[in-house]
């Protein structure tokens, strides 16, 4: 990090001590273990962060934000992922909030953005449907204007936390008979609403993570449409935007980096330590090769913000890169877990003792991660976008 500025490196500083002395260690040690926190402990940790003025570090001064230029706020991201801080949940924070800074009015901004920063409200996303995932136009939940109502009707699915959220930013059909990205408007629910209901999905590893949603005439009122009416596609691209570039998540990928070259030094294979087994240091050279060129290309993405700009097609760049080296990571993760990568559940795996205890989450991790190249938009799709917006095909 010795080529940034003296404020970002002193900024690099600063994080690095909260870390050390702020934080709950339990909290770093399950991130660092792949273990997430509980929804109260999750509260716990971003008014932490607000207390230092870091929740909403992208947003404007007069929100709440600190100023801060996009290469500091990439030295906040590096240091709290390569520290094993638990993530920032984006939903309110850094999906729905650029939205309604961008498309929502004076009255919206604020009503919501100080409710979003207090941690008040708990969003979830409402995109994607059983027949609507990365063809996200064609989503059929649908809202019909009902005096000063919308009456919605639909499901949503995929749905992460909805079991906690008490707030949906949410997708619908609002005209069926213009094209299908003309006629979708961008509504805020509140969950609380009569004729809402949620399901679990659970995961492979028999984890509640995600959900779907049931939405029988719920009643929406007006006030809560975000920009125009049959405009919604535009604050849906918009958002997506700042959600794949999150995603890409580069100091995440060179804490996973730095924690499986530790497991492979203590991992004995064959009477060797497996980091010493040719084929295994072959494919940590090329992820590591990959990973450096994914941090280069952000880097260079940053600068173009540093002037002004703002994410654009140059996002599905870094989804694409860094969805897949993640998922790379984590199957290298597995390999080094060997014969006892076949427990799924941690617990099977507790008498292993030749490795960190990140060995106990490896099959864990890698099922949930293989949804990294889907969500957001999937990588085949986010290769479309490049074909036709970058190379003009």
């Amino acid at each position: 990090m010795n080529e940034l500025s003296p404020k970002a490196q002193l900024l690099g500083a600063r994080v690095r001590e909260f870390m050390q002395t702020r934080v709950p260690p339990d909290y770093i040690e399950r991130t660092r273990n792949g273990l997430g926190l509980t929804k109260d402990e999750q509260v716990h940790w971003h008014n932490l962060l607000d207390a230092e003025g870091w929740l909403v570090n992208h947003w404007p001064v007069e929100w709440g934000g600190p100023g801060w230029s996009p290469m500091e706020r990439y030295v906040f991201d590096y240091e709290t992922a390569v520290g094993n801080a638990p993530r920032i949940l984006p939903f309110g924070v850094s999906m729905l909030a650029p939205v309604i800074l961008r498309y929502g009015s004076d009255a919206q901004k604020q009503r919501w953005l100080p409710r979003i920063r207090s941690g008040a409200d708990w969003w979830c996303q409402g995109y994607s449907e059983p027949g609507a995932g990365s063809d996200l136009a064609s989503l059929k939940t649908s809202a019909v204007r009902n005096g000063e109502h919308y009456i919605v009707n639909g499901q949503k699915t995929w749905t992460t936390f909805g079991q906690h959220a008490n707030m949906m930013f949410c997708l619908v059909r609002t005209d069926r008979e213009s094209k299908p990205q003309e006629g979708i408007s961008f509504l805020l629910i509140d969950m609380r609403t009569p004729g809402i209901e949620v399901r679990p999905l659970y995961m492979l590893n028999g984890e509640h993570e995600v959900n779907e949603v049931f939405l029988n005439d719920v009643r929406v009122p007006v006030e809560n449409l975000i920009g125009e009416e049959n405009r919604g596609w535009d604050c849906a691209k918009y958002l997506l935007t700042y959600e794949r570039t999150g995603i890409a998540g580069v100091g995440l990928c060179i804490s996973l980096y730095n924690k499986l070259r530790a497991i492979a030094a203590k991992v004995v294979r064959n009477g060797r330590p497996l980091i010493d087994d040719p084929l295994f240091r072959q494919k940590l050279a090329k992820v590591w090769m990959d990973l450096s060129n994914l941090k280069e290309t952000n880097l260079r993405i940053l600068l173009n913000a540093q002037k002004g700009g703002v994410p654009g097609p140059e996002s599905s760049v870094l989804k694409i890169l860094g969805t897949e080296i993640r998922q790379e990571l984590f199957s290298l993760l597995r390999q080094a877990a060997g014969s006892r990568a076949v427990a799924v559940h941690a617990p099977a795996l507790a008498d292993f003792d030749e490795s960190p205890e990140a060995l106990l989450t490896a099959t864990d991790n890698y099922f949930n991660h293989r949804k990294l190249s889907i969500f957001g938009g999937s990588n085949e799709v986010q290769k479309n976008i490049l074909s036709k917006f970058v190379l003009g095909l």
